[in-house]
């Protein structure tokens, strides 16, 4: 898909297949994934490797688009992050995203969201 809009809105819905390889084929080889309370991640395989872990614990996942604009090959959007855990806790998390579009592929992206709410929910606490 060329169009960078419609490329992160079909990255956005592909996260409720979980399948870590098919996320890190929309990022370019060298992508950037930065969820911004969290040390930059650089390249597929770094990428890959988050994604599966992360995913590991996952049961459900829906990223719940309320608000998207592109310019150019910059889109920007406002979320709802919703996962269900394996152990059923479930957990809904606004987030500002923010993707850089090179060549059809995720060249960028970087994340903001609440690291505290996050972690309550990933520790149980939540």
């Amino acid at each position: 898909m060329n169009d960078p809009d419609g490329l992160v809105r079909e990255f956005c819905q592909a996260w409720s297949k979980k399948d870590p390889d098919l996320l890190t084929e929309y990022f370019s080889e060298g992508g950037v994934y930065h969820n911004m309370p969290m040390q930059p991640l650089e390249g597929r395989e770094a990428i890959r490797g988050f994604l599966t872990g992360f995913l590991s614990g996952v049961d459900t996942a829906e990223f719940r688009i309320q608000h998207q604009v592109a310019s150019g090959d910059v889109v920007m959007n406002e979320r709802v992050d919703v996962f269900r855990t394996t152990e059923g806790r479930e957990g809904a998390f606004p987030v500002a995203g923010i993707f850089e579009i090179r060549d059809g592929k995720i060249a960028a992206w970087r994340d903001y969201f609440d690291m505290a709410q996050v972690t309550a929910f990933l520790t149980g606490q939540a």
